[in-house]
């Protein structure tokens, strides 16, 4: 992000990272004509293979910040979408989301991003520190206390009672765009 952009975010008193999520806030999907894939860290889900690179499509001298900002989220999404597709096709249907730790709750354009790629609700932990609360429900079984996670789960466990909806308008564009994200053919 250059200087600049430091900058304005400095002046409005506000973050950088919360800069970038208002401005991207403003794009609608596929403005900006950028695509990514996400396999910064190589394709360890679907594909199993740690080698692959990410890529970003579609920039120029004029692409923002907050455009690349943008795509880079909607490029985790439909890498999610992808893990979520394979297990439906393998018969384990998803209907739900939920969302814990500190992206989702800090970030709402991407729990909004997610929930329109996926094209399921979105529920956000009832907890901050989910992580640990999973490991408490665990430890209250091993403990006897419950007698198997999904009871724990239950007594112990929460979410935020209202989800995050998919906007129909979103999922058309999202829609149109998941073929080319999610696929892409690998050449050996």
């Amino acid at each position: 992000v250059p200087p600049d952009v430091h900058n304005v975010a400095q002046a409005a008193g506000i973050s950088l990272h919360t800069y970038l999520e208002q401005e991207s806030a403003r794009l609608q999907p596929g403005e900006s004509g950028l695509l990514a894939l996400d396999w910064w860290l190589g394709n360890r889900s679907t594909l199993v293979d740690t080698d692959l690179t990410g890529l970003i499509l579609g920039l120029t001298v004029a692409t923002t910040p907050a455009e690349i900002y943008r795509t880079l989220i909607e490029s985790t999404a439909f890498g999610a979408k992808t893990i979520i597709d394979a297990y439906e096709h393998a018969g384990v249907p998803i209907h739900t989301l939920i969302g814990a730790g500190g992206l989702p709750e800090k970030n709402q354009l991407l729990a909004q991003i997610y929930a329109d790629v996926i094209g399921k609700p979105l529920y956000l932990a009832g907890s901050s520190q989910a992580p640990a609360l999973g490991s408490a429900i665990h430890a209250a079984v091993a403990a006897g206390i419950y007698p198997d996670i999904p009871s724990a789960s239950h007594v112990m466990g929460k979410r935020r009672p209202d989800p995050i909806l998919p906007r129909p308008e979103y999922r058309e564009v999202y829609d149109a765009l998941g073929p080319l994200v999610q696929g892409v053919t690998l050449i050996s």
